[in-house]
C-alpha cells in the first residue's frame, strides 16, 4: 500500500521520521529515528559540545561511539524506572 503524497512541509516530515531507521552495527539492531531518537542524538552532541551535523554525515566511528552511549543510556532509564517503580 503506497503512502499518500504529504500535503505540506510538516506531512513529509512526518511521514519520513516514521520511515527512518539506523542500523547499529555492535548491537546488531536498528533503532527507528524518531523525535525521541532525534532529542537524544542532540542531547550526545550538546554533551560532547559538536555543533549539530545529520546522524548520517557522522564518521562510522562516531556513529558507533552515538550508539554505545544510547545503550547505557536506555540501560540507565529502564534501571531508573525499575527501581521508581519498587519505591511506590
Amino acid at each position: 500500500m503506497a503512502m499518500p503524497k504529504p500535503q505540506d512541509e510538516h506531512e513529509r516530515h512526518e511521514q519520513e521520521e516514521h520511515q527512518r531507521r539506523a542500523y547499529d552495527q555492535e548491537y546488531r539492531d536498528y533503532h527507528n529515528w524518531d523525535s525521541r531518537e532525534d532529542r537524544a542524538y542532540r542531547q550526545w552532541l550538546g554533551e560532547r559540545h559538536h555543533d549539530y551535523v545529520d546522524y548520517d554525515q557522522l564518521r562510522p566511528e562516531d556513529q558507533r561511539e552515538y550508539w554505545k552511549w544510547r545503550h547505557k543510556q536506555e540501560k540507565r532509564d529502564r534501571q531508573e524506572e525499575h527501581e521508581e517503580h519498587e519505591h511506590n
